[in-house]
């Protein structure tokens, strides 16, 4: 009977003491509490606490993230928007953070929400909508700080925020959509007008480099002749001034020449007399050689 009786007693003593077993994970902190009052802070591995005394509160220390939840935001210009955003966070491994985020804020994970929500509310409800979805990284930074200040008392690290989404109402998106592809084809328009007046002022200037290369060629054709004409001029006012009807003559006399080898002149005819005239040559009397 006593033998029976100290086997309940072991039985008992064993299962008082695996209940007080605990094991912290590498990724959790620990507070032990003892009569509902902090005792010690308890590091990852095993642990023993007093059953129906102490109580052993885990604290995940990994980052973690929160959805904030879409919600309708009127913005400045009076137009309402659907905005979301996630906030990731960690509570801090060391003993102070691990207690403020326990002892100094009531669910740290709601509050972080709810914060993030009102302090999206008043930061987009000063932007218009479009300013609002070119700005996401102001807004971004702006919340970051915002979170950050308003949770150094809770033993937290805000790592980031993310803005997730600022979708307008369908029928203004539709309006947007429209806006964005009419911008896009009047710059395509512009474009291809650019690229055929490019094209047309190329055409134009190799026009006009043609034009004033042919007016170019014909002015020294002009000049060329001028200078002929002028050298022409000169000679014959220094060779046969006065003997214009010479000068005739002999241009005749070449064209005659031109074709024939041979021409026979007759003694005394007015050619014999041009050609002694500009050679200097008076014409032989016969007579006289034949005295």
């Amino acid at each position: 009977m006593e033998m029976q009786y100290y086997f309940i007693i072991g039985a008992l003593v064993l299962a008082f003491l695996i209940s007080g077993i605990r094991i912290i994970r590498p990724t959790h902190r620990g507070l032990i509490e003892r009569l509902g009052r902090y005792n010690k802070y308890a590091n990852p591995g095993f642990h023993w606490i007093i059953p129906g005394i102490d109580k052993l509160y885990r604290v995940n220390t990994t980052e973690q993230m929160v959805d904030a939840q879409p919600q309708e935001i009127i913005t400045n210009d009076n137009l309402n928007a659907s905005v979301d955003a996630q906030v990731y966070f960690k509570v801090n491994m060391d003993e102070e953070s691990v207690k403020s985020s326990q002892y100094n804020v009531d669910n740290y994970q709601w509050q972080i929400v709810n914060l993030a929500r009102t302090t999206l509310r008043n930061i987009i409800g000063t932007l218009t909508l479009k300013s609002a979805n070119s700005e996401r990284g102001k807004i971004n930074a702006e919340l970051h700080r915002t979170l950050c200040d308003e949770t150094k008392t809770w033993g937290i690290d805000i790592v980031r925020t993310e803005l997730k989404q600022i979708d307008p109402p369908s029928d203004v998106q539709d309006t947007m959509n429209k806006v964005v592809k009419a911008e896009n084809e009047k710059i395509a328009a512009i474009d291809y007008a650019t690229a055929a007046e490019t094209s047309a002022d190329g055409t134009k200037r190799s026009k006009i480099k043609e034009a004033e290369g042919y007016k170019r060629a014909k002015i020294l054709h002009a000049e060329g002749e001028a200078e002929a004409i002028k050298l022409v001029n000169e000679a014959a006012d220094k060779y046969f001034i006065g003997n214009a009807q010479i000068l005739k003559k002999l241009e005749t006399l070449e064209i005659a020449l031109k074709d024939n080898a041979k021409i026979v002149v007759p003694t005394g005819s007015d050619l014999v007399n041009v050609i002694g005239d500009m050679a200097g040559i008076l014409p032989i009397d016969r007579k006289k050689n034949k005295e």
